[in-house]
């Protein structure tokens, strides 16, 4: 009983939860009955376990109970709405042109359409969930399939699309980048930086910690511009008075689309915030990285870390629009809520939007994609979006965000570390890396296989009485054994009652991750050298260093191995991602109230955190994206894209090509797309490749979308031409985009490209440099580009010609441009099909050489 006495407040937490979340989900009252006779059942279990010798059974039980109670109450939620609702879903209806009407006016034709399928016009009013009004006309609103095929048929209505679910994408890394202050303050005059002075960058993501010191803080800054329409909405938690400000200028959330699929938001004890507070970190993380205020002595525990923080555009301000709420450990984000925080940002007047979610392949159409849409909208606006690309790598075409329109960023590492020295029994000492902020004694250290029956470090794996085997211990577990994260194992390990983790993994995949559990994580030859210590050992002991921050390690940048990686499953002419930037141990802003891991059992606070992902070289570029906008702020986003493209590197500080993490090879445009961000170099670019919305409504004419489909996507304008015509005919490869690329290469074929010069030189003559991919021949026509004081603009013609058969593989080469100062890189792409036989022509390509078409010309 005494060891109970030790416990049981571990468990009675955990068996308390059922009856918190029937408090707080149950929408009927059977669901209440149920969720109450469950209680029951696991209180009589808590009893029980509480009265058990056996520790180990307590913990593994009472971590399973908790899983399996979830599980339950997850199933009975379902079938319950299911039955009320007639297998009802949200569904957005797209409308067009909203012919000038007022937003009360809007949402009153909206409300009438809805009534049609509905008998009752209180149950239109309960089903519609918002209105969208400004530019365009459309409304979500949940609806079952008859419902949503009738109103599909009705005259004014363009399309209905079910709403789907997205996920989340989850200081030295702008020094790392060339961005540091005394950078910035050296500047010449006439790319002065101007941190992103008045340009306006919004958030969607989990909401922002107000209080934090990367946003309170607005002494240097100046008054709101007056461009700004928008507003802070008060909430729980959340007084605009106190938590808005000339930093902070707009706050705003969506929660229609989330609980009508997922069910009454949980905020008790704090679980979320109905209000723009940010529960889960992430949204506070992000928004920190992008704009967040000069933060002097930032760290992790124990100093990790330490410097000063900021964000890329520290000048910039901030609007927050909460589309992501706390769901299995993580943000879960409604297409309905993305569409109505895309259409509130561009009332609200945004320069920049910066979104690190998506949704994993197979990929919807564009055309039913709310942040394809909504980017769309922004892109004809003047709006640049800046987008994750995802953490599904290494794995090829599993890219997220394609649309030409965005930019889509993968993740790559800087060159710090958190090196952990390890001291085995025998003296032979080792080097992982953790974020261990103390020194460990010297502890008993075992393998897994004494603790889990088949070694793997898993929940279901633990041997009974185990405790034994894992008290007050190290385990050494490897990620080869039954695939499990070290997340998973450091889990695992607490509840057979370890002291700490040593996690072997495979090189590719190694990286530090923080667990509430002492985590150090090694590779797998490190990993077999510390078992064979062991198995020789039957006292085996070891001592584990608190960790140190290293900055200079080499080489850096390297993709990272969970970056999701091109080509675009949608249109593989494309180049996707577009750039890389830093994702991985980003230290940024943290909510005090949220664990830095975000598990329930962590109790830990912090205020700056690390985190890895692209959620997290997302918004690295959007502030970024916001000082250029701020230098050149009548740039279009294409040519702000372009900027970043062409002056993009892929060596890294050893000056050899990067490597492709989860791959060991050299990365490659489908690893890094056009390169790693350059933000000095960015500002003056030489050439732009430009285009606009007509440019982008040909595009998705040429991958085979309908007039009715295309005007799904687009922002009604008089002035926009959204036919198609023989423009159908007309490859994706004409898209004038900063890479080329061809994916089905079966003859000579010949694209256009066209770049502005936006130099300090107007007389500025630009030479060609082209290196051809393996198994083909590439040329550029003319070899030189002459501009004028009256001539900004210049054409060139690229042919590629297959050399060798069919090689089954992407090659890659490049086109450079060169004035002596400026160096313009463009991706070159190829994958040749089949080397043809003479005179046979490419499919639907220009197979005139490029001479011959500027003859033809």
């Amino acid at each position: 009983m005494e060891g109970c006495q030790s416990h049981c407040s571990f468990a009675k937490l955990v068996f308390q939860a059922p009856y918190s979340m029937a408090q707080t989900l149950a929408p009927t009252e059977s669901f209440v009955l149920s969720s109450i006779s469950l209680c029951v059942c696991t209180l009589f279990l808590y009893v029980y376990i509480c009265h058990s010798s056996n520790f180990i059974v307590l913990r593994a039980m009472a971590v399973f109970l908790l899983l399996l109670t979830v599980s339950i109450l997850s199933f009975t939620i379902s079938p319950i709405q299911s039955t009320q609702e007639s297998h009802s879903h949200v569904h957005i209806v797209y409308l067009g042109h909203n012919n000038g009407l007022s937003p009360s006016l809007t949402a009153r034709s909206h409300l009438q359409l809805l009534s049609r399928v509905f008998t009752k016009p209180d149950e239109a009013r309960d089903a519609i969930l918002y209105s969208y009004s400004y530019g365009f006309s459309g409304f979500a609103a949940v609806l079952n399939s008859t419902q949503a095929a009738s109103l599909s048929e009705a005259g004014e209505v363009i399309s209905v699309f079910r709403s789907r679910m997205l996920q989340l994408h989850t200081t030295r890394s702008w020094d790392f980048m060339g961005l540091s202050l005394h950078t910035q303050m050296e500047q010449s005059a006439e790319i002065q930086l101007k941190y992103g002075d008045d340009v306006i960058v919004g958030i969607l993501d989990t909401g922002v910690w107000p209080e934090h010191e990367s946003f309170r803080n607005d002494r240097h800054l100046g008054d709101i511009p007056s461009s700004w329409r928008g507003t802070c909405v008060a909430g729980e938690e959340f007084d605009p008075a106190t938590a808005c400000n000339r930093k902070l200028i707009g706050a705003r959330y969506y929660l229609a689309g989330f609980e009508s699929e997922i069910g009454r938001l949980n905020t008790s004890g704090g679980a979320e915030y109905r209000s723009p507070r940010d529960r889960v970190g992430h949204g506070t993380h992000t928004a920190s990285t992008a704009v967040g205020l000069v933060a002097p002595n930032a760290s992790y525990f124990g100093g990790l870390g330490r410097g000063v923080a900021r964000g890329g555009a520290p000048m910039a301000r901030l609007a927050v629009y909460k589309v992501c709420w706390f769901k299995d450990l993580t943000g879960r984000c409604s297409d309905a809520d993305i569409l109505a925080a895309f259409d509130d940002a561009l009332r609200d007047g945004v320069h920049v939007i910066s979104a690190s979610l998506g949704s994993s392949p197979p990929l919807m159409p564009l055309f039913m994609t709310s942040t394809e849409i909504g980017s769309f909208h922004a892109m004809q606006l003047e709006v640049a979006t800046v987008f994750s690309a995802g953490n599904d790598g290494p794995d090829a075409a599993m890219v997220q965000n394609v649309s030409p329109w965005g930019i889509t960023v993968a993740a790559s590492t800087i060159d710090r570390r958190f090196p952990t020295k390890i001291t085995l029994g025998n003296n032979d000492s080792l080097v992982g890396e953790s974020f261990n902020v103390k020194d460990m004694k010297m502890m008993r250290l075992v393998e897994s296989s004494s603790v889990f029956m088949d070694g793997s470090c898993s929940f279901d794996q633990l041997i009974n009485g185990s405790r034994t085997g894992a008290s007050g211990k190290i385990v050494l577990c490897f990620s080869t054994m039954g695939m499990v994260s070290s997340v998973g194992a450091a889990l695992a390990v607490y509840v057979a009652g370890g002291a700490g983790v040593i996690f072997a993994d495979t090189i590719s995949l190694r990286s530090t991750q923080d667990n509430f559990l002492p985590t150090v994580h090694v590779d797998l030859r490190q990993g077999t050298r510390i078992l064979d210590y062991i198995r020789g050992d039957r006292k085996a002991t070891v001592h584990i260093a608190r960790s140190d921050t290293i900055v200079g390690n080499t080489p850096a940048p390297a993709v990272a191995y969970f970056s999701s990686r091109g080509p675009s499953s949608i249109s593989p002419n494309i180049l996707k991602p577009d750039v890389t930037a830093p994702g991985v141990n980003i230290l940024a802003a943290w909510p005090p109230k949220s664990s830095p891991t975000v598990i329930p059992l962590d109790k830990r606070s912090v205020s700056w955190n690390f985190d890895s992902g692209t959620s997290m070289s997302c918004p690295h570029v959007s502030g970024i994206v916001a000082v250029v906008r701020s230098v050149h702020p009548t740039w279009s986003p294409a040519a702000i894209k372009s900027a970043l493209m062409t002056t993009a590197y892929i060596y890294d500080d050893t000056s050899d090509v990067m490597l492709a993490g989860g791959t060991l090879k050299a990365a490659d445009a489908f690893d890094v797309g056009a390169g790693h961000v350059d933000p000095l170099r960015a500002l003056d670019p030489g050439l732009v490749y430009d285009v606009g919305a007509r440019d982008h409504v040909l595009f998705l004419c040429s991958i085979g979308y309908t007039q009715d489909q295309i005007r799904q996507m687009v922002l009604p304008s008089p002035g926009l031409d959204t036919s198609c015509g023989s423009a159908a005919a007309t490859p994706d490869v004409d898209l004038n985009y900063p890479a080329v690329v061809l994916t089905h290469l079966n003859a000579t074929v010949t694209v256009k490209r066209t770049v502005t010069n936006v130099g300090p030189r107007r007389d500025a003559v630009y030479h060609a440099t082209v290196v051809s991919p393996q198994g083909s021949r590439a040329a550029v026509w003319p070899p030189a580009l002459a501009f004028s004081p009256h001539s900004d603009k210049a054409s060139y013609y690229v042919t590629v010609t297959p050399a060798k058969p069919s090689r089954g593989r992407y090659d890659f080469g490049e086109i450079v441009w060169s004035d002596g100062y400026h160096r313009v890189r463009t991706p070159l792409v190829v994958k040749v099909t089949t080397l043809p036989d003479k005179g046979v022509a490419a499919q639907s390509m220009d197979t005139r050489t490029a001479t011959e078409l500027v003859r033809d010309s």
